[in-house]
């Protein structure tokens, strides 16, 4: 069971969702702040740079767009040349292109966007051009993959591409078709305004911060959202009740006195989830340090004296360490490179079994990862897509 616990404040609106009683993601979005990630822009190049084979974009924001040359490429990598081409065949100074936000502004680098255009919807994942029918690969059962993928290449036309997603499984034909109509509907608003509009200028948003979460994990059979808004309330219930078609979603209104993060003690959790030194529930703790480049996360036995002899204390605390920083990563949004120094442990099988627990635990989360495994040093390796700025939690929020 999934809760979404979203406040509705006069700046800003949070979002804390808790699967079977553990907070595993929170985000932020001010009311004038809108992100960009997934929007479509029409923009204008404005230079060039070919010894680093990418343009830059000005989509109307502060800093101009960053475009590689693999994002102008075909999206399917089996017809993309073997060699590429010198960037400057494919685009110029001054030419004007659709393209869709794929990673945040982060930093002093302005955001990154590409032409291999996606909209996702409830069921599945649309692509224009990519030419081919994937399923999402947390559909084990390979006569479910099958069943999908099937019905993926019965119903896409041409060049057209479908990732069947995860909440697909055991949905029908129907519902994977209205699905894709509304998106083939969307694409072709977009085009078409990108026709007439100036460059630059904004062409689609993609959904609300709250929006976006119910489209990907609320299931109206076992979830539960309360919010403290009732006008949001509503919009989301109509949100719901038209991506649902026709499954009365489970709503509630929170209307109590206490603020609701604090009823609920998802601020207590914050506060401690959010500090550089958090302690597990058995005594160790991680000591967690992020820098421009990387994030390094430290494993300690702290006081943990769960284990018979110290190899056995050492296991247990970082199997414990394993699924938190997991829980963690995903609550933090952590992206990029991250390297988690474990305790030493002498067994191979011990080794084994933390990276399997964290692979393992890994599964819930919906942003991309690859756990590279262990060093020559001994270190856990492991990398997340970086599309915005990391999650930051203050008690003033």
């Amino acid at each position: 069971m999934k809760q979404l616990m979203i406040h509705c404040g006069p700046d800003s609106t949070q979002m804390a969702l808790l699967e079977e009683d553990k907070l595993v993601e929170y985000a932020a979005e001010r009311s004038q702040k809108r992100g960009l990630m997934g929007s479509f822009f029409k923009g204008k190049v404005m230079n060039v740079v070919p010894g680093m084979q990418a343009a830059f974009v000005d989509i109307g924001h502060k800093k101009n767009a960053f475009l590689y040359i693999d994002d102008l490429l075909h999206p399917h990598l089996e017809k993309q040349p073997k060699t590429k081409p010198p960037i400057t065949d494919l685009v110029r100074p001054g030419q004007e292109l659709v393209v869709q936000v794929v990673r945040e502004a982060i930093g002093n680098k302005g955001a990154r966007v590409t032409t291999h255009y996606s909209l996702p919807g409830r069921w599945l994942v649309y692509m224009p051009s990519a030419g081919y029918v994937a399923v999402s690969k947390k559909i084990s059962r390979e006569e479910e993959r099958n069943r999908l993928k099937e019905i993926g290449e019965t119903l896409r036309r041409s060049e057209e591409g479908l990732i069947l997603r995860t909440v697909a499984e055991h949905a029908g034909e129907e519902e994977v078709l209205e699905d894709l109509s509304q998106l083939r509907t969307q694409w072709e608003e977009i085009l078409e305004k990108g026709e007439h509009a100036p460059a630059p200028s904004v062409l689609h948003h993609d959904l609300s911060m709250v929006q976006r979460l119910l489209r990907d994990v609320y299931s109206p059979e076992t979830d539960e959202l309360v919010m403290d808004c009732s006008e949001q309330a509503g919009e989301a219930s109509a949100f719901l009740a038209a991506m649902l078609q026709g499954k009365k979603p489970n709503i509630r209104v929170y209307k109590g006195d206490v603020p609701i993060f604090e009823h609920y003690g998802i601020r207590q959790r914050l506060d401690k989830d959010f500090q550089r030194k958090i302690w597990l529930p058995g005594g160790g703790y991680l000591v967690w340090d992020t820098t421009e480049a990387l994030t390094v996360i430290d494993v300690n036995t702290g006081k943990f004296t769960g284990g018979d002899n110290l190899e056995d204390t050492v296991y247990r605390t970082n199997l414990e360490a394993a699924r938190e920083i997991a829980r963690l990563v995903r609550l933090r949004d952590t992206g990029g490179i991250i390297i988690v120094d474990f305790i030493d442990m002498s067994s191979e099988s011990h080794r084994t079994a933390v990276l399997d627990m964290l692979e393992k635990s890994m599964n819930g989360d919906r942003t991309q990862h690859h756990i590279l495994g262990w060093t020559k040093l001994g270190l856990l390796e492991m990398t997340r897509k970086r599309i915005r700025e990391q999650s930051q939690f203050s008690s003033n929020d």
